[in-house]
């Protein structure tokens, strides 16, 4: 009964404007409260918090901007959402993003968004409640809650990393498709005619690009894909790991003599199975990887990668983000590509088979 309750007050409210005694009322907290808790959402208890921005989701309460000193540079914060804060690719990206913002006055707040729907909701609401300025997506999409988007907030939003289709906003990434075949082409031009490829999750953009670069560089080389030496990842070690195992399951004379790693978390797990089994790392296999991250520089052998600028991804991603916070420029750089190279270090070599 309760719950009912709470459902036809919610459909009253959303019959007009609601106001933040709205809010008040549906959370069961005091107008103060409320203030309080979208003014400085970390005095106030979290079990209190969580009520008055569910309260706010559900009654559409938006606070009133001209009144509260306009909404450019109010909080002087931005969010940052991260998939995976355990990835190291995100380190340096938050890092040239957290100077840039620095430099200009601003903080940030971090959301771990973990795969987590209810996290992510969250922090839809946190914005949507006025606490940030504007958001920089690493996710790969426009966060969202159950009946709402960032773009409901009216923050201004900038994309890096990963490319979202088909949005307006800039966005700040790599060439995935052509970097991906120049790795490819390098294990060609070393004389590998057998290519694997470990991919990432196949719902990625990244993935799909990357996989397409490979493709891309095969087909240049006159070599059929061929769809048993592609496996499965999700660009974290353990799927690394398993891959080498695959590799190992096959016999010598079927493996192939190298392979391209969507990522480097997954050719640094590959190689350090593959070597603790006995294979020799370049001379039985030639690995690169993507992405060139530090690790890279010191597993052993040290691998040959596709190095992504990325401080340089986060600080340009952060300056459009700036541009369009304090001076709301009409005409925002909608498609920045900044540019990767092929680094090469000892993972890779001329197969020791030929022909």
């Amino acid at each position: 009964m309760a719950s009912l309750n709470m459902s036809k007050r919610t459909r009253v409210i959303r019959q007009k404007t609601a106001k933040i005694a709205d809010v008040a009322r549906l959370a069961g907290v005091s107008v103060a409260t409320v203030s309080r808790t979208l003014a400085r959402p970390e005095v106030v208890i979290e079990e209190t918090r969580t009520r008055v921005l569910a309260a706010v989701r559900d009654t559409g309460y938006t606070p009133n901007i001209s009144a509260r000193n306009l909404r450019v540079r109010k909080t002087m914060v931005v969010l940052v959402a991260v998939p995976d804060i355990a990835n190291p690719f995100f380190a340096e990206v938050l890092q040239g993003i957290d100077d840039t913002l620095s430099a200009a006055g601003y903080g940030l707040i971090i959301a771990n968004l973990a795969g987590s729907p209810e996290k992510e909701a969250r922090y839809v609401d946190l914005v949507c409640a006025g606490q940030a300025d504007g958001v920089l997506l690493l996710c790969g999409h426009v966060m969202r809650s159950p009946d709402r988007d960032l773009r409901d907030a009216g923050v201004p939003l900038v994309a890096a990393c990963e490319y979202i289709p088909r949005e307006s906003f800039p966005q700040v990434t790599i060439n995935n498709v052509d970097t991906a075949r120049e790795a490819v082409r390098h294990l060609v031009e070393l004389g590998h005619t057998s290519i694997a490829y470990l991919s990432g999750p196949n719902f990625n953009i990244l993935e799909q690009q990357r996989l397409e670069g490979y493709r891309q560089a095969l087909h240049d080389a006159g070599i059929a894909t061929d769809a048993s030496l592609i496996l499965p990842g999700d660009f974290t070690f353990r799927t690394g790991v398993e891959a080498g195992r695959t590799l190992l399951a096959l016999k010598p004379a079927s493996r192939p003599t190298a392979l391209f790693a969507a990522n480097d978390e997954m050719a640094i797990g590959l190689i350090k199975t593959a070597r603790a089994a006995g294979l020799q790392i370049p001379d039985d296999l030639s690995v690169v990887g993507f992405d060139g991250i530090a690790y890279a520089d010191y597993c052993e052998p040290t691998l040959t990668t596709i190095v992504q600028p990325r401080r340089g991804l986060g600080a340009t991603a952060a300056a459009e983000l700036i541009a369009l916070m304090t001076n709301g420029r009409a005409e925002p750089q909608k498609d920045i590509k900044l540019p990767a190279m092929l680094m090469l270090r000892d993972s890779t070599r001329p197969p020791r088979r030929s022909g």
